[in-house]
């Protein structure tokens, strides 16, 4: 993990020495929106449903390195937080039914490559998910276990907006890894069938 951040950095400075001034900084903040169905699991007489993938925020910095005319290439660090709230039912020790939210922290690294045409841009690319930490309140089921992979990776692509130095985005975000790899209860891997995505709207600032 650290060698992939490290070849980001200095691909970044690489580009800034390369262009010779011919790149933007600033930073972004926004919302996101969890793009998760209503969906039913068991394990060990305990069963968890997707209820409500609650709204989340996101902010970090970017730099855009301009490649020719209209094409650039825009690399980002962004915090994100970001959490879902499960119903669960529990008939093995007594009745229990409630409901249950985990939340989740992660640094994501999009690297964007982006059509610029007047104030407009498209732009998509990959972007990895580097874990930071998280909170959970389904330590109330007994033998519930959370592992999470330090890295996971996805995508972005969407539409934006420059009007002088400020910038608007929207994007829509998909990830390889099914939702819930991190669960298990009593040993018991749990793995919803749908993999996580959410729409993301960001406003920025560049110098």
């Amino acid at each position: 993990m650290k060698k992939i951040i490290f070849v980001i950095t200095g691909f970044i400075c690489f580009l800034t020495i390369q262009t010779n001034a011919q790149i933007r900084y600033g930073f972004r903040a926004g919302m996101s929106s969890s793009q998760l169905d209503n969906e039913t699991i068991q394990a060990n007489g305990v069963s968890v449903a997707i209820k409500d993938a609650n709204y989340g925020f996101h902010i970090g910095a970017y730099g855009r390195a301009k490649l020719s005319k209209h094409w650039y290439l825009q690399p980002e660090v962004a915090f994100n937080s970001t959490s879902v709230d499960f119903r669960v039912t529990d008939l093995s020790e007594g009745l229990m039914d409630k409901v249950l939210t985990e939340k989740y922290r992660y640094l994501d690294i999009p690297l964007m490559l982006g059509y610029k045409l007047g104030p407009l841009r498209a732009e998509a690319g990959p972007t990895g998910h580097v874990y930071m930490a998280s909170k959970s309140e389904l330590g109330q089921i007994g033998g519930y276990e959370r592992r999470f992979n330090n890295f996971n990776l996805g995508y972005q692509a969407g539409f934006g907006l420059d009007i002088w130095k400020l910038m608007i985005d929207l994007r829509y975000e998909g990830n390889i890894e099914k939702f819930g790899d991190h669960m298990s209860i009593g040993g018991e891997q749990l793995s919803f069938s749908q993999r996580p995505a959410r729409w993301l709207m960001t406003v920025g600032f560049s110098f």
